[in-house]
């Protein structure tokens, strides 16, 4: 069986995060969210896949090039116009030869089901198989209705009300190749987009069999910047230690740690797993790494320096004496000496953030700030729990920040001096 993986689109409620990458290159858990969807795939067996890139796609083709590192065999697909989830699919058609999976490149999946996917598929026999999952509030996803368990309406969002049910679309199937007659005759919706569900629909209308497979296996969708957060936590539970670089004497570990080769970690550093650590870094000396912390390739810690459940990018320089709490850290950030991210607000109620210009509710009583690529921070500056800093801004010594702030932007503390002999 052959797959089609989407991985086109910008993932504008990451934003600064995906300024300089596809959603789907984000780590979590020491790997890119497409890496995990691709490992759920090939360790079932799936190994010829298809991506559909386009955004920033030179980021997917850099890392997984033809697939042999990765146990697959990979194509590209470029999606110039990103004009909905059926005519990225339907991009597909010269290249798929038989039944297919499709999903998107988002998604974090346990690799059984997959293979739960694969079986219902060749038990039942459908043109088109979709899997469900029962949540209490259907209404940021698209409801699903079953009679048995034939789908018999696909209800995009539905508001307050609405006699949807508990039942989402999770965005993973399995089509026969028929499908793409079906989306060569799907017409524009009211989005302005070709959607797979009204695909799937005309199958419906036309009393084809398609069917829903209720799953409770793991199925985390990744669509803002904390959930990076959220979804590194329930991956690193599981994560198994493995000791490829140096570790000084005076070093201390609990818990399942992986530090890669060309690692150092220096003498006083106390890290509390689950943590991981990519090769060619060098942490401490007296550093503390706390449960859930991600470091990328090439990062830098320094003495004395705290870091608790975040993500830490491609070659970032956490300098001394610096704390960072439950943030998202981008690549080749120099964070400087002194430089405080609180995680905690004042008044001890959940964090907020802003998501398109929307200030949301992330549901995390604890959450640090978000830094595109490139930041810089001056000496002893501080950060509110739930800003964003643009790609490429530099925050000036002492600076408190309170709001977000945009890309490539300079921040200067204003002050006066009282001189006196």
């Amino acid at each position: 069986m052959q797959a089609v993986i989407l991985t086109a689109g910008e993932g504008t409620r990451m934003r600064p995060l995906t300024l300089t990458r596809p959603k789907t290159m984000l780590p979590v858990a020491g790997k890119p969210i497409l890496q995990h969807t691709l490992e759920a795939l090939t360790d079932n067996g799936v190994c010829e896949i298809v991506m559909i890139t386009g955004y920033h796609e030179e980021a997917v083709r850099d890392h997984f090039g033809d697939g042999s590192d990765f146990g697959a065999e990979i194509s590209y697909i470029r999606q110039e116009e990103r004009l909905g989830t059926a005519h990225a699919i339907g991009h597909a058609s010269e290249v798929i030869e038989d039944d297919f999976i499709a999903l998107n490149g988002d998604i974090i999946i346990d690799p059984l089901l997959i293979d739960d996917l694969i079986s219902e598929y060749l038990k039942r026999s459908p043109e088109t198989l979709m899997v469900l999952r029962e949540v209490d509030n259907p209404g940021p996803f698209g409801a699903v209705k079953l009679d048995g368990d034939r789908v018999t309406e696909i209800i995009e969002k539905p508001g307050p009300g609405t006699d949807a049910g508990n039942l989402i679309n999770t965005g993973i199937y399995v089509f026969s190749p028929a499908i793409f007659d079906y989306i060569e005759r799907t017409p524009l919706s009211g989005r302005g987009e070709y959607e797979i569900t009204d695909s799937i629909m005309m199958q419906v209308s036309d009393d084809l069999p398609v069917t829903g497979l209720v799953s409770g296996r793991d199925w985390i969708d990744v669509g803002r910047p904390w959930e990076l957060l959220d979804a590194g936590e329930k991956l690193m539970k599981d994560l198994e230690s493995s000791f490829e670089g140096e570790v000084e004497d005076g070093v201390t570990i609990h818990g399942p740690v992986v530090i890669g080769p060309g690692t150092i970690i220096r003498s006083g550093t106390y890290i509390q797993g689950p943590v991981y650590i990519g090769r060619d870094c060098d942490i401490g000396p007296n550093s503390y790494l706390r449960a859930y912390t991600c470091i990328g390739n090439g990062v830098s810690v320094g003495n004395a320096v705290e870091i608790k459940n975040s993500i830490i990018m491609d070659g970032t320089n956490v300098n001394h004496l610096s704390y960072v709490g439950d943030s998202v850290i981008g690549m080749n950030c120099n964070i400087g000496a002194g430089t405080n991210i609180a995680n905690l607000q004042f008044n001890d109620g959940p964090v907020k953030m802003k998501v398109k210009e929307e200030s949301v509710n992330t549901g995390r009583r604890k959450l640090g700030a978000v830094f595109g690529d490139g930041v810089k921070t001056g000496v002893n500056s501080s950060f509110n729990p739930g800003v964003k800093i643009g790609k490429n801004s530099c925050i000036g010594p002492g600076c408190v920040i309170y709001e977000d702030v945009p890309s490539d932007k300079l921040l200067i503390l204003k002050q006066e001096y009282i001189s006196r002999e």
